[in-house]
């Protein structure tokens, strides 16, 4: 059965994370807003839903009858699906907890370059911005990499994973952040990722898996934008000093 992923056309944002764990289970999808009408058909099943809660924003993912919204929500249902997960409950609340934790860590970085309002534009609240994103650098970026990468660890074959020894969606997902802050802050994450070895091995490892390799190459794979989480605006890139 098919998976239909719904996310806003051009913009990577929540949605790759979905994607990401989609490509590496080679799972049968269709990135519904790319398709012709997908978008039109999105904004509908918002307002219209066959289930007594329609999902409030993208992403949302359907399968079957089945409607399930928020990433780490349809990481969590697909995680045991796509052998992306740990079997057991306690790995498996383990691996959502750790998806809930980037979920707060994208926010932080969101809010970096739209600490007022996602209303405004940027240069709206440019100022507010320039000072958001030098706390977010010099305090709340090495908080949340020393957290993830401490998470990491060496399985018996030497790879490097966040949960059991095993590959799972966090891997995929701390690959995507990791490649989103080299995007939006490359100065300051050069500066950092000495300091993060294990979680600069993970990325490079889940870059170098075969059905990952060949996404990030295909038209598939979205690139970084102004438009999406990780945004590269020059003056808030400033290395902790």
């Amino acid at each position: 059965m098919t998976f239909e992923l719904y996310y806003w056309d051009g913009i990577p944002g929540r949605g790759e994370f979905v994607r990401l764990a989609l490509e590496q289970a080679g799972a049968d999808y269709t990135d519904m807003a790319r398709a012709d009408g997908g978008t039109e058909r999105m904004m509908a099943m918002m307002k219209s839903s066959p289930t007594e809660t329609p999902p409030f924003a993208p992403p949302f993912l359907k399968h079957g009858e089945l409607l399930v919204s928020h990433v780490a929500n349809i990481l969590l249902y697909l995680g045991g699906r796509l052998d992306l997960a740990p079997k057991d409950e306690a790995g498996r609340l383990e691996t959502n907890g750790l998806q809930l934790t980037i979920t707060d860590f994208l926010t932080e970085i969101h809010d970096c370059h739209h600490p007022v309002g996602t209303a405004l534009y940027y240069e709206d609240q440019k100022a507010e911005a320039l000072r958001r994103s030098e706390s977010f650098l010099g305090e709340r970026l090495p908080k949340f990499l020393g957290y993830f990468e401490r998470q990491c660890s060496a399985s018996a074959q030497g790879n490097i994973h966040a949960v059991g020894g095993m590959l799972t969606y966090v891997d995929l997902s701390l690959f995507q952040v990791v490649e989103g802050l080299r995007y939006a802050f490359p100065k300051a994450m050069k500066a950092a990722e000495p300091d993060y070895p294990q979680l600069v091995a993970l990325a490079a490892q889940v870059r170098a898996l075969p059905r990952i390799k060949a996404y990030l190459s295909s038209e598939r794979r979205l690139a970084f934008n102004e438009n999406g989480i990780f945004r590269h605006y020059p003056e808030l890139d400033r290395p902790p000093a």
